[in-house]
């Protein structure tokens, strides 16, 4: 076991990466999978409670429904602000173990209420915005991670670790329907609630359960991360990137990849449910996510080899069809063409998610690069420590303000549908959105001449 700080650490360095360096690198991945994956089931729990409220005795409005949906992903996004600026201060491993162990917060607070069917909205709300503390996680994780491997793999492995641990959201959307309908934690987990149907619903299972794996997270992440000495840095030199316009750029296009998984995520579920009536939703609900969640991985793999840039111009157009697709399905009423639109929209946001966070290194390394004034190898080192450090900053900044996703389109459909009764004129908003995604991507990253070409 090394030392829990690791000094020097350079993986750039062939001879540290091969001998030793890389299995460092891995054990750090594999840790932060662990612990992000639980961090996204925390985060979209009341995706699927929500569904099962009113049957359990809970009277709440439609528009309370949804806005259960979205307290935890705006949170979480407002937290990823602050957590992006969390590593170089505090150190990964120090970090993650404290994020981790905050899980136990929404799952401990979900056990309790969701038993009383009195249970106060406001309070439900206060509970559920806890929830947020999982999304905030992605932000340091992510920079914890890329900061332990080469720039040929770094798009891999941010994939791996962004993309996994994306899949927390389908693990939940899966298992909850299944544990709240059996006791399985006995006397400890209390007695169920009987519903309108006649059944009994134990829905403190979706928080009781999650309980285990968090211990066992935070105590992972104590004793098997790793902090590198070299990055450590104030708030002052992070918050510079407040001031880079590519920052910002790539804020607007995060937003409109995770922006779009996190929010279709939330918001399907409990949508479909009010579209279709009488569907068996929960049992397909996790399909989407999981799609989303498993494409990331090889999105990476395919924005290292083809440039984050064009493959995030081709998402955006996948994305716009998909949103024509769906506004089409829901006029015609075919809730089939209905759920393979959507599973469109989260293949190509996966791929996205992944494409984008490629293309935020490369745009960073090349402007400290082009900015240089004596091109030697000690300037382009300190241009290049530089890039990495406000690179990182950016990757949790980004994921921050993408994340407002999952907030915005659960009550864009809100809106859309207590306003309207469909959600045809949320879709062509959100497709307004994704044709302005492709002209800004093709004109700063794309196009022939343009000053920061990553590709």
């Amino acid at each position: 076991m090394p030392p829990r700080t690791l000094d020097g650490w350079d993986p750039e360095d062939e001879s540290q990466w091969e001998n030793g360096g890389k299995r460092i690198a891995c054990r750090n991945l594999a840790i932060s999978v662990y612990t992000l994956s639980l961090a996204f089931a925390v985060w979209v729990l009341w995706s699927v409670v929500v569904v099962y409220l009113p049957d359990a005795g809970f009277d709440y409005s439609q528009t309370q429904l949804f806005l259960l949906t979205a307290i935890p992903s705006l949170v979480g996004a407002t937290g990823r602000l602050f957590y992006s600026f969390a590593v170089p201060v505090f150190g990964g491993r120090r970090f993650n173990t404290f994020a981790t162990a905050t899980l136990l917060v929404p799952t401990a607070g979900l056990v309790v209420a969701v038993q009383y069917p009195e249970t106060p909205f406001w309070l439900m709300a206060l509970l559920a915005a806890t929830a947020g503390f999982g999304g905030a996680n992605f932000s340091s994780s992510m920079d914890h991670i890329s900061y332990f491997f080469p720039e040929r793999a770094e798009g891999t492995a941010l994939g791996i670790n962004a993309g996994i641990g994306n899949l927390g959201v389908s693990v939940a959307q899966f298992s909850i329907p299944f544990v709240i309908g059996v006791g399985i934690f006995g006397a400890v987990g209390g007695s169920g609630l009987e519903t309108t149907t006649g059944e009994t619903l134990w829905l403190q299972n979706a928080g009781l359960v999650w309980i285990p794996f968090i211990l066992l997270g935070t105590v992972a992440s104590a004793f098997g991360l790793n902090d590198v000495a070299d990055v450590e840095a104030n708030v002052r030199e992070q918050l510079t990137i407040l001031r880079r316009k590519h920052n910002w750029l790539l804020c607007y296009l995060y937003l409109g990849t995770f922006g779009s998984f996190l929010g279709y995520a939330a918001a399907f579920p409990l949508l479909a449910e009010l579209r279709f009536p009488g569907r068996d939703v929960a049992a397909v609900a996790f399909v989407g996510p999981l799609l989303g969640a498993l494409i990331r991985p090889p999105g990476g793999w395919v924005a290292d080899r083809l440039g984050g840039a064009r493959v995030t111009l081709w998402v955006f157009a996948t994305m716009s069809l998909g949103c024509v697709l769906v506004i089409y399905f829901v006029l015609e009423g075919s809730f089939w063409g209905f759920f393979g639109a959507f599973l469109l929209l989260f293949l190509a946001s996966g791929i996205g998610n992944a494409s984008t966070f490629k293309l935020i290194p490369a745009v960073f390394r090349r402007r400290h690069l082009a900015r240089l004034e004596t091109d030697t190898p000690e300037a382009r080192r300190r241009a290049l420590e530089r890039a990495e450090l406000e690179a990182g900053s950016v990757l949790g900044f980004t994921s921050g303000i993408g994340a407002y996703g999952g907030f915005l389109i659960p009550q864009g459909f809100s809106t859309s549908v207590e306003l309207t009764d469909a959600a045809v004129p949320a879709m062509g908003a959100f497709l307004l959105f994704y044709l302005s995604c492709i002209v800004l991507t093709w004109y700063y990253y794309c196009r022939p001449g343009t000053a920061v070409s990553p590709n």
